[in-house]
């Protein structure tokens, strides 16, 4: 069974027909609570799309991938720390990607040897860099179907909604900035 790319999904249509559909009352929170609901559905949608065409790779695992692209050592319970998963859960994580190739594990690397480090393999960050140009390509074409007075409100409201969730903007809290082409910054 073939894969249907993003463009034959689509059907356009404007942001009103939603919009309409809405609750009058457009600061109430629960209508903010509806749309950001409906957004990560779509959000979801595009990563799980993006992992399509990756061989048993689950979505836990690319997001532990990522986290793998740090330029600085990651242990085992970094990992698990900054999935929000409990540390053997973390190790049977680690196990599954080395079994594939994709992470090394090291023992003692770190300054704690009890730890073990983790790193991406050539081939675990060739598949990183695949997803994430699938991705990148598809929230490209869905932002060129709005009109760019909608582009320019969802730049304002998905920066806002970063915030609120602890994403902030300019921040690298995991030290990705090199990896998903933002310029480093230097004082």
């Amino acid at each position: 069974m073939g894969e249907i790319s993003i463009e034959e999904r689509h059907v356009p249509r404007t942001g009103d027909h939603y919009i309409a559909a809405m609750p009058r009352n457009r600061d109430d929170l629960d209508a903010a609570t509806q749309a950001f609901l409906v957004a990560s559905r779509a959000l979801v949608g595009v990563a799980a799309r993006s992992l399509a065409g990756v061989d048993d790779v689950t979505l836990p695992q690319y997001r532990a991938l990522v986290v793998l692209q740090r330029p600085v050592p990651v242990t085992v319970g970094d990992l698990a720390a900054t999935l929000d998963i409990h540390r053997s859960t973390a190790t049977r994580l680690c196990d599954r990607l080395e079994r594939k190739g994709l992470v090394r594990r090291r023992a003692g690397a770190s300054e704690d040897r009890r730890e073990t480090s983790v790193t991406l393999t050539a081939k675990g960050r060739r598949l990183v860099d695949r997803v994430t140009e699938h991705r990148v390509r598809d929230l490209h074409m869905i932002a060129s179907w709005m009109s760019p007075a909608d582009r320019q409100r969802a730049i304002a409201g998905l920066t806002a909604f970063a915030v609120a969730a602890g994403e902030l903007p300019g921040v690298d809290r995991f030290g990705w900035a090199d990896y998903v082409g933002d310029a480093p910054t230097t004082s």
